[in-house]
């Protein structure tokens, strides 16, 4: 049965519950959907807690941390708000959306992902009445999802701390966060480039002389995907240089798009992403609609017990996940 948010026994048991996030188990107990058409609309349920103990964790009217603390079930709220002050960092200036297809999330610690190879992939064959039809054969892969658990130890004291405003102590964690999104990115790079582990590492190609980036190079390369498309670029800043450094990058309306809006094109209408995870002298291309699963297991993991009866100290800040390659064609390298 519901109840009102204002009536409800918070308690760390509550961080317990498999397959339920803090979040999720308040919504069971109070409902998003009985507060429609009331001041309340709006708010998720975890939001309605902190608004009954009147904690505000933004803006320059933000609370002190210790205002967390004031009471034993006002406690129990601070890992959440750690959790998603994590989550907001790792979500700013994060591609990992722009290079994976699909994502799956898992209670356990095994996944095994699926592979399907089509017959004649780059041809089209007419059906004869009578003649068999082309198939394309879906299996589970050889090797289990390598996952990895990426995080950062956060070490403070209560008293180190509690003085200070949570709209500033956010800042910190949002930077927690961006640290590990830079982990998952290598995570997926180095699984595009060396494969999952399936045998299925990225084909890699060669510009035509040494060292020297021209755009028949990359006309070669995007023709390699058919029928596959070259949507999506991964550079490092040494080739973003000699991306950049093309004459065909260099005409007006590239130019007036780069200099304007900091968006960056290419002759193939591919989206350019640099990041200093991708190799040095590498390019790596890859159809983002088809390249790539991310595998979750769980959402950003606060050592809640630590933090709630010990106010602090020391700790960790985790995620689980891992990378799955889908269509090995659908992704390839350009040595450079």
């Amino acid at each position: 049965m519901a109840q009102r948010f204002d009536g409800l026994k918070l308690e760390k048991g509550m961080y317990h519950e498999a397959g339920k996030s803090f979040t999720q188990v308040l919504e069971k107990l109070d409902p998003s959907e009985q507060y429609r058409g009331t001041a309340l609309e709006g708010l998720d349920a975890y939001q309605r807690q902190l608004k009954r103990f009147d904690i505000r964790v933004k803006g320059a009217g933000s609370d002190l941390v210790d205002k967390f603390f004031s009471t034993s079930q006002s406690a129990v709220l601070f890992p959440e708000y750690i959790a998603r002050a994590v989550k907001v960092g790792m979500e700013e200036a994060n591609i990992l959306p722009e290079i994976t297809a699909t994502e799956t999330l898992i209670e356990g610690m095994d996944y095994r992902s699926i592979t399907s190879v089509p017959e004649d992939e780059k041809k089209l064959k007419q059906v004869a009445e009578g003649a068999a039809i082309p198939q394309t054969t879906v299996r589970t892969r050889d090797s289990l999802v390598k996952l990895h658990k990426r995080g950062r130890m956060l070490v403070a004291s209560y008293e180190a701390i509690r003085f200070q405003k949570l709209d500033l102590f956010s800042v910190t964690l949002r930077q927690i966060g961006a640290q590990i999104g830079r982990m998952h990115l290598e995570d997926a790079i180095n699984v595009i480039v060396d494969g999952d582990g399936n045998g299925n590492p990225a084909q890699v190609s060669a510009v035509g002389t040494a060292g020297k980036l021209a755009y028949g190079d990359l006309l070669a390369f995007w023709n390699a995907f058919e029928p596959y498309q070259l949507n999506t670029l991964l550079v490092g800043t040494d080739t973003m240089t000699k991306l950049l450094g093309l004459s065909q990058m260099q005409d007006a309306a590239a130019g007036l798009d780069f200099h304007g809006t900091g968006r960056l094109i290419t002759p193939m209408g591919a989206k350019v992403l640099r990041s200093s995870a991708v190799p040095a002298g590498k390019i790596i291309g890859l159809d983002k609609n088809y390249a790539l699963e991310l595998v979750k297991a769980g959402d950003v993991m606060v050592e809640y017990d630590k933090i709630i009866d010990r106010q602090l100290e020391r700790a960790a800040i985790t995620t689980i996940s891992g990378y799955a390659k889908i269509f090995e064609d659908a992704s390839r390298v350009l040595s450079v």
